[in-house]
This record gives C-alpha cells, sequence and structure tokens, in this order.
C-alpha cells in the first residue's frame, strides 16, 4: 500500500458559496478566503439585502478593499431573489458582472426573512433568469413548521426543487450546502443543469457534534448537520469524480457571543482553514486524488468560466487552530478551534 503524500500541489481553488458579512467584520474575514480561493460567489443576505446590480456591484468594491496587498481575490457577486425582485433587473445584473441570483426560502435561515413566500410569484424572473443563462442558487429547505427540522431538505427536493426542474428545463441551479442522501442521489440523476455545494463541515461531522459533551453551538448550522449515513453519502458523492458535485464552504461568521446565546444563531466559520478542512476529509476517504476536482474543475466549469492559473500546495504540516479571532469589536469562534489540523496551506 503506498504511503500517504506530505504535500498535494492543486489548481488554486475556487469557494462557490460564501458569506462575509460587511463592515468592520468583513475586513476581518476576507483576508482569509483570499489567501487560498481565487475566487468566491458571496452571498446576498445582508440587511438589507443585495436586490440590484447597483448594491452587488457597491459591495463588490468594498469586499476588493478588504483583500491584502499581494494577494489576486475576485469576489463572484449575486442577487438577493425576493417576491418583488423585477424581472427586467436580471438583465442589468448579468451586463453588470452578477454571475447568479439566490433563493432563500422566507425564514430558513440567518438573514432570509425577504426571501420568497411561494415560487409561483417569481416565475417571471426565473424565466428572464433562464433567457439569460443566469443560475439560480437554492437554500434547500422547506420552511413549515410542522415539517421536521432533519426532514426539511428531502421535503423541499419532492415538493419544491422536483417542480422547478420541470417548470425551467433551461435553467442552471445549484442546490447549495446539500446535506442528505436524498439531496445527493437527486444531484446525480438530475441531469448536467443541475449541481450541488457540499461544505466541508458536512464532510466531517455528523449530528452528534452539536451535543457531544453538551450543547456545541458552533456545530450548528442550517441546513443542520444529520446522520452519518447522511455524511457518508455526501463524502461519496463529493469525492465520486462527478462534475456535479464542488466546494462551497458556506463559512458563516458570527460573533461568539451570539453563537453562544441562549438562541444562538446558525452558521460555522471555516474560512480560516478551509482547504485544510475539505483536505482531512478526502484524505479520510482515501481520494486525495479528486480533491483538485472537487474544489478548483468542476465549479468553474459548472459556471462558464476559466479554471484559475495558479496553483496551491498543502503540506503534512500539523497545527493548532486559533481559539478565537479579531471579529469588528467582537471575536469569531472559528470551527475546530483549539483543535490539531494535519495539513496545512502554504502562502
Amino acid at each position: 500500500m503506498p504511503s500517504a503524500p506530505d504535500s498535494l500541489t492543486i489548481t488554486r481553488p475556487d469557494d462557490w458559496h460564501l458569506h462575509v458579512r460587511d463592515g468592520a467584520a468583513m475586513a476581518a474575514v476576507v483576508p482569509h478566503t483570499a489567501a487560498q480561493f481565487a475566487r468566491a460567489i458571496i452571498m446576498p443576505n445582508l440587511r438589507p439585502p443585495v436586490t440590484t446590480a447597483a448594491q452587488a456591484m457597491a459591495y463588490r468594491e468594498r469586499i476588493l478593499a478588504c483583500v491584502p496587498e499581494g494577494l489576486a481575490f475576485e469576489p463572484l457577486m449575486t442577487l438577493y431573489l425576493t417576491d418583488k425582485l423585477p424581472p427586467d433587473e436580471i438583465a442589468r445584473a448579468r451586463d453588470a458582472g452578477v454571475v447568479a441570483v439566490k433563493l432563500y426560502p422566507a425564514g430558513a435561515t440567518t438573514n432570509s426573512d425577504a426571501g420568497v413566500t411561494d415560487l409561483r410569484k417569481v416565475h417571471r424572473t426565473l424565466e428572464a433568469m433562464q433567457r439569460a443563462g443566469m443560475p439560480l442558487l437554492v437554500h434547500g429547505e422547506v420552511t413549515s413548521p410542522e415539517i421536521d427540522l432533519f426532514d426539511r431538505e428531502a421535503v423541499f427536493i419532492e415538493q419544491q426543487l422536483v417542480p422547478l426542474r420541470r417548470d425551467f428545463p433551461g435553467l442552471k441551479i445549484v442546490m447549495e450546502h446539500i446535506t442528505t442522501r436524498e439531496a445527493a442521489q437527486y444531484i446525480r440523476d438530475a441531469g448536467p443543469l443541475t449541481a450541488a455545494t457540499i461544505t466541508a463541515h458536512h464532510l466531517l461531522y455528523n449530528r452528534n457534534a452539536i451535543f457531544t459533551g453538551g450543547i456545541r453551538p458552533h456545530y450548528y448550522c442550517l441546513p443542520v448537520l444529520k446522520r452519518e449515513t447522511h455524511r457518508l453519502a455526501l463524502v461519496e458523492a463529493a469525492t465520486s469524480g462527478s462534475p456535479r458535485f464542488f466546494l462551497g464552504t458556506d463559512s458563516a461568521p458570527h460573533p461568539a457571543h451570539l453563537k453562544e446565546h441562549a438562541t444562538g444563531c446558525a452558521g460555522c466559520y471555516t474560512a480560516h482553514a478551509a482547504i485544510e478542512l475539505y483536505a482531512q476529509a478526502f484524505e479520510a476517504a482515501d481520494a486525495l486524488d479528486r480533491l483538485e476536482g472537487f474544489a478548483s474543475v468542476h465549479g468553474p466549469a459548472f459556471y462558464d468560466l476559466p479554471r484559475n492559473s495558479g496553483t496551491l500546495t498543502l503540506r503534512r504540516q500539523p497545527w493548532t487552530v486559533p481559539e478565537h479571532y479579531p471579529f469588528g469589536e467582537a471575536a469569531l469562534k472559528p470551527l475546530g478551534a483549539g483543535e490539531t489540523l494535519a495539513w496545512k496551506a502554504q502562502a
């Protein structure tokens, strides 16, 4: 049996699902992503949400101002789909360089209260997106209170995504941060215009992580971690080599005191060690040779963008994740704080 490699060099990767917030908090986290990734799709769920091309471009400039000198990083901007997003904004967004539109079912996650209440209300906008070739990025959960939290992704596929795919056969759809065996199977069989992102934390952990030794709020995210059978299905999908699955961290920074609150907010911060966490998951599956496709090849192909020209090298170099990072006037507790990671990305 060959020995495990001590280093791995891949085409510089991209993050196809990222939250960076705004203001001083954004200035604290953008450098983590820019150090590893050439590009990242930026989520539009600010307060107020990013719903126009002009707002997206202004946000882009604020992000670029936070990129450390000497690093090349391109934020890929999105619009937030609301019940009232006009179809003619899609053409303006495309011409301005916006790459996608994000669907949050109202109430599904952080800052989703402005999200879509009924897909029938946005059919004309979806038709405009299909004509423009602009992908729809989906937070795939229903929000009905009678649906069990752990079943909301599977129910969304059956009740919302299957009809959406039927009604808009030419629309590119990315089901983001999938968490279930049902989602992995659906994406595998859905055809070349449907893809999915998978986070490092959903590859590494099952729902036990939230409760081991007590409530561990920094492992709480939405969609929530699922059973081990679902985690294994995600690992199989991510390491399969299928171009329909690619890297999206869903790194979601929150002040530590709000994560540790009585009603703590959802989201795991992973941008500090994103590619290292993915390497850990792929190595555990004996699939390090598949990491480059997942991290650097499949995403650009789906979005019709060129692959990055640079490279990133990972070395087997144990290091301890800091307990906290600065986050504006607060502290940010990263996933894996105080733990040792086996891989380290080289600057």
